[in-house]
């Protein structure tokens, strides 16, 4: 189960986000379903589309078990299977 203390192992593919804050002022607001994840990127599924977002300077916003959890991008900035603990 997700959990804000665990958040940042764990999947994000499949969980709803919105950006809180970013250095660019048109990504505040920007909401939708995580569809992908690069190194550096979330590909998101919006209303308007898909779209790629960089993960580094942008607040992400996540509700979880009616919690909101905010977590940094530049601190996610690495593969999914690094930061989920993989092994090579």
């Amino acid at each position: 189960m997700i959990t804000a203390d665990n958040i940042m192992k764990h999947e994000f593919i499949g969980l709803d986000t919105q950006i809180t804050q970013s250095s660019n002022k048109q990504f505040i607001g920007l909401n939708g379903t995580i569809t992908n994840e690069t190194k550096s990127m979330f590909t998101l599924t919006t209303k308007k589309g898909i779209k790629s977002i960089p993960k580094a300077n942008n607040i992400w916003s996540f509700s979880l078990q009616n919690n909101k959890v905010s977590v940094d991008g530049s601190k996610i900035e690495k593969r999914s299977f690094d930061r989920l603990g993989g092994k090579v």
